[in-house]
């Protein structure tokens, strides 16, 4: 299963983690857009945000795709100078 994982993934190009990321990553968790427990959850926002990703995937609805936490996640993200990507399941992708 892990080598079908990795297969699939291998087109994929890795983004690094910047110091823009990093800091947006925080400034969620301490403004509790996200909790501490979800500080990976709030790095993927951050490292998204700062390569300009249109969206973020994921099937995590209790932080990621949750509409609740969404206005929040967005002017932290525009406070911090970056434009939000839209976060979505794979579902609900346009």
């Amino acid at each position: 299963m892990r080598t079908r994982r990795l297969e699939v993934l291998s087109g994929i190009p890795i983004v690094p983690l910047t110091n823009s990321a990093t800091r947006l990553a925080k400034e969620l968790v301490r403004q509790g857009a996200l909790p501490e427990k979800a500080t990976v959850d709030a790095f993927h926002i951050g490292i998204a945000a700062a390569h300009h990703a249109a969206y973020l995937l994921t099937w995590n609805c209790k932080h990621l795709a949750n509409a609740t936490m969404r206005s929040t996640i967005d002017a932290i993200c525009r406070s911090e100078g970056l434009n939000p990507p839209i976060i979505c399941t794979p579902e609900e992708l346009p």
